[in-house]
C-alpha cells in the first residue's frame, strides 16, 4: 500500500515538473529583448504575410479605372508581399471618403477634392478628410461638356432647360460641374441627371439626354462611344468660367484645351480647364510600401506600361515631380521624391 502511494506521488511530481518545463521556453524571448544578431528576435506582426489592399478607381469607361487597374497590376508584379485589387467606384469623391476611412488604402482623387476635403469645405460635407495623403500626380483631368449637334446647345448660355448628365453622384466630375454651374448661376436651371459616363453616352445616343459632363484625361472612351451613336460637339466652358468668376472661386482649376482631333467630328481645339488627378494613399499605409510602389512605377519600368494603357499617361514622369499637389504628401512619397532630387516644401512634408 505504501509502495503504491509512493509510486502515485512520484508520478504526480514528474507530471508537474514536465508541465513547468514545457512552459519555460515560451518565456525566454520575452525575458531577453536585447537579443544579439545571433539570436532570433521577435518579428513584426506582418512579417511574411501578404499585405492586401484595395485601390479605388472609377466608373466603367473612365480613365480612373484604367489607371487603377494598371497601377495595381504593376505594383503586384513588382512587390512580392503586396496584393492590390482595383475596385470600380463612383470616382473622386467616393475615393476620397473611402480612403480616408481606411476602407480602401489607395485611390485616385482630384487635387481640388483633396484640397477642399482637407479643409472640411466640400459641398454639404463638413468632414475633414485628413487621412488622404497624395503620392504622385497622374494626369490632368480635363472638363468636357459634350452635347448632341441637334440639341440646340452652342454655348453655356443655352444650357437652361436642357437635360445634362453630370457623372455619378458624388464623383469628381459631378462636383466640378456643380461648382461650375453654381458659379455661373445656372445649376437650378438645368435638368440634371447623375449617370456614369458610359450610361450617359448610351442615353444621349437614345435621345434621352442633350449632353453630358466629363472630367477625365482625353481621349475618353465614353465620349468616343457617344460619337459613334450620334453627332457630338464640345462646348467652350473656359471663357464663360472666366466671365462668371469660377476660377476666382476655385484657383486649383487651370486652363487647358481639349485638343482638336481627339474626337470624331471635332477638329478644332475647345477651350476648357483641368484638375490634376492624384494617386493617394491612406496615412496608415507603411512608408516602405508607398516608397517601393512609386519605385516600381517611375524607376523600374512601370511607367511604360502606364503609357501603353492610356495616352494621358504621357503626362507622367520623374520630371513632373509633385506638380499639381497642394497637400501634405505620404511619408513614403516624400522619401521617394526627395531621392529623385525633387524639392518638397516644408508644408507638404
Amino acid at each position: 500500500m505504501v509502495s503504491k502511494l509512493r509510486l502515485a506521488c512520484l508520478t504526480l511530481a514528474m507530471v508537474l515538473i514536465s508541465a513547468c518545463g514545457a512552459a519555460a521556453p515560451a518565456a525566454v524571448p520575452a525575458a531577453d529583448p536585447a537579443a544579439g544578431s545571433g539570436e532570433v528576435a521577435p518579428a513584426p506582426a506582418a512579417s511574411g504575410q501578404t499585405l492586401r489592399y484595395a485601390f479605388g478607381g472609377g466608373p466603367v469607361g473612365g480613365v480612373f479605372q484604367v489607371y487603377a487597374d494598371v497601377l495595381s497590376l504593376v505594383i503586384n508584379d513588382s512587390l512580392s508581399n503586396v496584393d492590390i485589387t482595383a475596385e470600380g467606384t463612383g470616382g473622386s469623391a467616393e475615393n476620397l471618403r473611402s480612403v480616408n476611412a481606411g476602407e480602401r488604402q489607395f485611390g485616385i482623387v482630384y487635387s481640388g477634392d483633396v484640397a477642399l476635403g482637407s479643409q472640411g469645405v466640400l459641398p454639404e460635407d463638413v468632414t475633414v478628410y485628413d487621412q488622404v495623403l497624395p503620392v504622385a500626380p497622374l494626369y490632368g483631368g480635363v472638363a468636357h461638356l459634350v452635347v448632341t449637334v441637334n440639341s440646340g446647345i452652342n454655348s453655356v448660355s443655352d444650357l437652361p432647360g436642357k437635360r445634362i448628365a453630370l457623372g455619378n453622384a458624388g464623383s469628381g466630375a459631378a462636383l466640378s460641374a456643380e461648382r461650375y454651374f453654381k458659379a455661373l448661376g445656372i445649376y437650378d436651371q438645368v435638368q440634371i441627371e447623375f449617370l456614369g459616363y458610359s450610361q450617359a453616352a448610351a442615353a444621349m445616343g437614345d435621345g434621352q439626354l442633350d449632353g453630358f459632363w466629363v472630367l477625365a484625361g482625353f481621349p475618353n472612351a465614353s465620349v468616343t462611344e457617344a460619337a459613334t451613336v450620334t453627332d457630338i460637339k464640345l462646348i467652350d466652358i473656359y471663357t464663360p468660367g472666366v466671365e462668371g468668376g469660377f476660377f476666382d472661386q476655385y484657383p486649383f482649376y487651370t486652363q487647358r484645351a481639349v485638343s482638336g482631333g481627339a474626337y470624331p467630328g471635332n477638329d478644332a481645339d475647345v477651350p476648357s480647364f483641368q484638375d490634376t488627378a492624384l494617386w493617394v494613399a491612406n496615412a496608415s499605409v507603411p512608408e516602405e510600401v508607398v516608397y517601393n510602389a512609386l519605385k516600381s512605377i517611375y524607376v523600374d519600368g512601370g511607367i511604360d506600361r502606364m503609357r501603353e494603357s492610356h495616352p494621358s499617361a504621357s503626362e507622367m514622369g520623374l520630371d513632373v515631380g509633385i506638380t499639381g499637389i497642394a497637400n501634405k504628401l505620404h511619408p513614403g512619397a516624400v522619401r521617394f521624391w526627395e531621392e529623385q532630387g525633387v524639392t518638397i516644401p516644408d508644408g507638404l512634408k
